[in-house]
């Protein structure tokens, strides 16, 4: 029984499965994924994945626009609001800062960033946060602007202990991607052995960030099973045990009934 806490279903190449994400959905379900977390990147796009998954009650969404969107509708707190206010929308996101892509003045990313915030306290739902080259960054602006308020994740975590430690303090969780299995990812490896049981999840990012075995190839959201087997590894605990922390954390951190898969 596992979860994918960020995934971009709309996004998937779905020739594996004769273009139909029926199929692809049935195949994360004879894999035991009970429940996938849909993340919203830009506006336009939204729509469109909403009706994609909405005949599925174990799929979520959030509704955000990703720091490194550019020429697009700019969301305001009442756009973000008025989009998230239905039940299948459990967060807002993705959403942060990203000095590696982004360029120049960003104090446009910035004021971007500090509306999700003042939206997601607005509906009590959870932050989905992007960080690239701009970590302390992004914590110093949660903190500034009340973000334990709500709490939420820190997706694709690529940060040490040191910062998993203050964003535990702010009312964040840790999401581990298929990059904690690769070869280079000591740093993240050593938080994933040290990362309380009940503050971490799981990820897949797909298409995006395949893990061992897999890397290099267009990633799926089973395959998050292998982010939990290595993590479980790392722990010295059963994958079993792994699979049903981190979907308990899941329900725990967006306030949702475990029927709801």
């Amino acid at each position: 029984m596992f979860i994918d806490s960020h995934c971009h279903l709309d996004r998937l190449d779905l020739s594996p499965y004769q273009h139909d994400f029926a199929e692809l959905i049935k195949h994360c379900s004879e894999r035991d994924i009970v429940h996938m977390l849909c993340i919203a990147i830009d506006l336009e796009a939204y729509p469109a994945m909403r009706e994609l998954v909405a005949p599925y009650s174990n799929i979520s969404l959030s509704v955000g626009v990703h720091p490194n969107t550019t020429d697009c509708i700019e969301p305001s707190i009442e756009d973000l609001v008025a989009l998230a206010t239905e039940d299948k929308v459990i967060a807002i996101g993705e959403t942060g800062l990203d000095y590696f892509h982004g360029k120049g003045d960003l104090t446009w990313q910035r004021e971007r960033f500090i509306r999700h915030i003042e939206a997601a306290k607005i509906l009590r739902k959870p932050l989905i946060i992007h960080t690239r080259d701009a970590g302390q960054d992004a914590l110093d602006m949660l903190e500034q602007h009340g973000a334990e308020q709500v709490g939420g994740i820190i997706h694709c975590f690529t940060e040490d202990w040191a910062y998993a430690q203050r964003a535990l303090a702010l009312n964040f969780y840790v999401s581990f991607s298929g990059i904690v299995t690769f070869k280079n990812a000591q740093t993240i490896q050593e938080v994933a052995e040290k990362i309380p049981a009940d503050r971490f999840l799981i990820e897949t990012d797909s298409p995006y960030l395949a893990p061992i075995p897999y890397r290099g190839k267009t990633n799926e959201p089973a395959w998050v099973s292998k982010v939990g087997e290595f993590i479980a590894n790392l722990k010295d605990i059963p994958v079993e045990t792994l699979a049903k922390q981190t979907s308990s954390n899941f329900y725990e951190c967006f306030q949702i009934d475990r029927a709801y898969s």
